[in-house]
């Protein structure tokens, strides 16, 4: 009887760990927005989404809609093949996204202090 009695202890102590943290993570990220970022897209995409936007002066007057631009720092998917991730000091990356069945390239700086969009091309 002291196995059976110490598995339920252990049992009802694990359901009340398991309910706190789905409990306090729910509602962590809900007033907060958390959002858990592990993968390298969703962490570059969250540090550029933290940034000041700025337009360049190659940008088609057309792409110059910052609900699109959220569209790609939100949904959209980075080439880190065509990406220079390297350069100093601010990393070039490309982003692709589906709009309206038509996959959209954006080029944008992710620099120290802001992204700098440089180009956006149907692709």
């Amino acid at each position: 009887m002291g196995f059976v009695r110490r598995l339920g202890w252990y049992l009802v102590g694990l359901s009340i760990g398991i309910v706190f943290l789905v409990f306090f993570f729910k509602k962590k990220s809900e007033e907060t927005g958390t959002e858990f970022c592990y993968f390298p897209n969703c962490r570059v995409l969250k540090d550029m989404r933290s940034k000041t936007l700025v337009f360049g002066d190659e940008l088609p007057e057309k792409y110059r809609d910052t609900i699109l631009i959220k569209a790609f720092l939100t949904d959209g998917d980075i080439d880190f093949g065509k990406s220079d991730t390297k350069s100093e000091p601010c990393k070039t990356y490309y982003i692709l996204h589906k709009v309206d069945s038509k996959e959209l390239v954006m080029e944008m700086e992710s620099c120290p202090s802001k992204v700098i969009v440089q180009n956006a091309s149907a692709d």
